[in-house]
């Protein structure tokens, strides 16, 4: 699966802060940008690791569809 973010980094004082607005929860800071896109790119793969797991969780035994979902933003 591939999917595509936008990343936000901002140079600060202690280095950069970076964020994806559209996956809260997505966040990080570091020294310099390169850690800094390393790192975020580890907090989006734990969002939404997370964000799996808890759906799996809140769904349990229930009969659902799962169905492929393809976006077109702009």
């Amino acid at each position: 699966m591939k999917l595509q973010f936008t990343a936000v980094y901002e140079k600060v004082a202690e280095g950069y802060i970076a964020f994806v607005a559209a996956l809260p929860g997505a966040n990080t800071q570091a020294a310099t940008l390169e850690e800094a896109r390393t790192n975020l790119n580890e907090a989006v793969r734990l969002v939404l690791e997370a964000n799996s797991a808890l759906a799996e969780e809140a769904l349990g035994d229930k009969s659902v569809i799962r169905e492929p979902l393809k976006i077109t933003a702009g």
